[in-house]
């Protein structure tokens, strides 16, 4: 039996996944942001409205028409090791509305087995992917959209395995007078099918929400969007502050509480839109900055930057979010129409 290490990397599953408050569900990687531009906004958009087939992975409202025949590939140089990444492409038919197809997946790389005596047993390796079923259309003159993504799961960590199901449920509407653009998503909407050992574990699920506003007459389009909607205490629990010198314990009055709550809940986002072809972004998650800092050292944990370029057919997309003083993660998109590179006959 290959117990120890497989035993042993089960229990750092959630921190290898998240580097964040983990631990408290199955299919973890179900909320690693993949797009390089989404990276670079804080980890999360639900409301950016300018046809980035890179953000229905975050809404599925946000598939629109004019995605029609795009196709992404997003790959992420994660940490200890992993990698991860999305792919998918989406077809326009009238009448019918948006569909796409995707798929999610997260490679942990190869790992020691030892039985219960720490002698060797060979290696295993550990993955997981999810498909992304993505269907939308637009309600009331293209104001409103709707948009449904279905999420098949299959784990494997060695000769454990386990099926999931999942889905995500979007909307999104814009106020094209104010270039204004509101989104809110139901996330992971689901449960676990088969288990890894006969127990059963709760699926991520979680609220999302945001709104994004460009403005008129300056290249700016800033982003506020709010995370786990579903629960508004995202601390851990916590004994207090020891009191070196008398021996009690700090108490945070009750502002500064609600204060802390409300801004894990945030995530601010900038974006300077040169045109079409380039654009810059900056981010800045305050949740995982509290949770990843060093209070000695925090540095620029939890912002985030990046940016995009059109080179002929190719939109290329950099992202890099600081997690911790010890590194970041550098996410790269690559984004094209494939109906750029043939041409209908007349007639």
């Amino acid at each position: 039996m290959r117990r120890l290490s497989l035993i042993t990397f089960l229990a750092l599953l959630p921190v290898i996944l998240h580097a964040q408050r983990g631990g408290e569900n199955v299919y973890s990687f179900l909320k690693l942001t993949n797009a390089a531009r989404v990276s670079a906004l804080g980890g999360m958009n639900v409301s950016i409205n300018d046809d980035d087939l890179n953000l229905v992975f975050h809404n599925p409202a946000l598939l629109t028409a004019g995605m029609d025949r795009n196709m992404n590939l997003n790959y992420v140089n994660y940490f200890a090791g992993v990698n991860y990444g999305y792919a998918s492409y989406a077809l326009e038919r009238e009448g019918l509305g948006n569909f796409a197809g995707g798929i999610h997946y997260v490679d942990y790389g190869t790992f020691s087995g030892t039985d219960e005596y720490g002698n060797a047993q060979g290696t295993f390796r550990a993955s997981e992917y999810a498909l992304n079923l993505v269907y939308s259309r637009s309600l009331i003159d293209s104001v409103l959209s709707v948009g449904v993504n279905v999420k098949p799961i299959f784990s494997i960590y060695e000769r454990y395995t386990s099926l999931g199901l999942t889905a995500d449920i979007g909307a999104l509407y814009t106020l094209c007078a104010t270039n204004t653009s509101v989104g809110v998503v139901l996330k992971n909407m689901g449960l676990q099918i088969t288990s890894f050992s006969g127990t059963r574990e709760k699926v991520p699920f979680e609220i999302q929400a945001g709104i994004s506003q460009a403005l008129e007459h300056a290249p700016f389009r800033f982003n506020i969007q709010f995370q786990h909607l579903e629960r508004w205490d995202l601390t851990y629990e916590k004994a207090g502050t020891p009191d070196l010198f008398g021996g009690e314990t700090e108490v945070t009055n009750r502002f500064d509480q609600f204060a802390d709550n409300f801004m894990r809940h945030a995530i601010f986002g900038v974006e300077l839109l040169l045109g079409e072809n380039l654009h810059f972004d900056l981010g800045y998650n305050y949740k995982r900055r509290q949770e990843m800092k060093m209070d000695s050292w925090p540095g620029m944990v939890g912002f985030s930057w990046g940016f995009g370029f059109r080179v002929a057919k190719f939109h290329v997309a950099y992202g890099r979010s600081t997690y911790h003083l010890a590194g970041g993660t550098n996410h790269f998109s690559l984004t094209t129409n494939l109906s750029e590179f043939y041409r209908k006959g007349k007639g």
